[in-house]
C-alpha cells in the first residue's frame, strides 16, 4: 500500500467527471474511474496515465445495487480504504419538456441515477471512507437545484424548467445535508458542488474546480455546504 490518497469518481469517463479525475490526479491522488462501460473506463484510465496520472478503472453502475457492492469489494481488496468519493454520475431526461409533459418513467429514471444512485454508492463506500483520516464526499449538484434561485424570477435557474433534473438536484442537496449531520464529529466532510453551466460559457475545466476544492478540503474545512467555484450557492 502506498501513502497516496484514493479517490473514486462516478461517471468519470467523460465531461466534468473526467476533468475532476484529471485535476485530482494532477495533485498526486490515485483516481478510480467509475464507469458503467468497462472498455470506456479502461480507455479513460489509459488516457490519464499518459499524463502521468495514477488512474484505474472501476466498473460501476450506480443504479445497480449488485454492481455498486462489487465495486466496493474491489476497492476494499485493492486499496483497503477510500479517501475521496465524488458522486458525479447524473442524467437529464427532460430537455425541452414542460413539467406536465414529463413521463413518470423519465422522472423515475432521473432520480434513480441522480439521487438513489448517490445514496447507494455513498452507503457502500462509507465503511472505506471511515478508514481514512480525512474522508471527503462531494455530491455534484447544480444551481438548477437551488430553491432560492428557482424562486427568483431574475435568476437563470428560474428561466429553465426541468422538473426531473432540477428537483433531483434539490433532493441531492438534501441528501448532502443528511449525511453531513450523520458524520458530524468525524473526519469525513460532505458537501455539494455546483459546476455552473458547463458547455455554455464555462468549460469542463472550470466546472470541475468546485468539486476538486471540496474533495481536498483541509481539516478545518466546512461540511454540509453547497458551493460553486467562487463560494457559497444558495440552497
Amino acid at each position: 500500500m502506498s501513502n497516496r490518497k484514493i479517490a473514486l469518481i462516478t461517471g468519470a469517463n467523460r465531461g466534468i467527471g473526467l476533468e475532476i479525475a484529471k485535476q485530482l490526479g494532477q495533485q498526486g491522488i490515485t483516481v478510480l474511474i467509475g464507469a458503467r462501460d468497462e472498455a470506456r473506463g479502461k480507455d479513460t484510465a489509459k488516457l490519464l496515465a499518459k499524463d502521468g496520472i495514477d488512474a484505474h478503472e472501476v466498473l460501476i453502475d450506480v443504479t445497480d445495487e449488485a454492481s455498486v457492492k462489487k465495486a466496493a469489494d474491489t476497492i476494499t481488496k485493492d486499496y483497503g480504504q477510500l479517501d475521496i468519493l465524488v458522486n458525479n454520475a447524473g442524467i437529464s431526461r427532460d430537455q425541452g419538456l414542460k413539467p406536465s409533459e414529463l413521463t413518470l418513467e423519465a422522472m423515475r429514471e432521473t432520480y434513480d441515477t441522480n439521487v438513489f444512485g448517490a445514496v447507494s454508492v455513498t452507503n457502500a463506500m462509507l465503511p472505506l471512507l471511515r478508514k481514512s483520516d480525512a474522508g471527503r464526499i462531494v455530491n455534484v449538484s447544480s444551481s438548477m437545484g437551488s430553491l432560492t434561485l428557482a424562486a427568483d424570477p431574475a435568476s437563470p435557474a428560474a428561466m429553465l424548467s426541468l422538473l426531473a433534473y432540477n428537483s433531483s438536484k434539490a433532493a441531492l442537496n438534501s441528501v448532502t445535508l443528511e449525511y453531513a449531520k450523520e458524520l458530524r464529529g468525524t473526519p469525513i466532510k460532505v458537501n455539494s458542488a455546483d459546476p455552473g453551466y458547463v458547455y455554455g460559457e464555462r468549460t469542463a475545466v472550470d466546472g470541475a474546480k468546485a468539486a476538486v476544492r471540496l474533495a481536498t478540503l483541509p481539516q478545518d474545512g466546512p461540511s454540509g455546504t453547497f458551493q460553486g467555484e467562487h463560494g457559497t450557492v444558495a440552497w
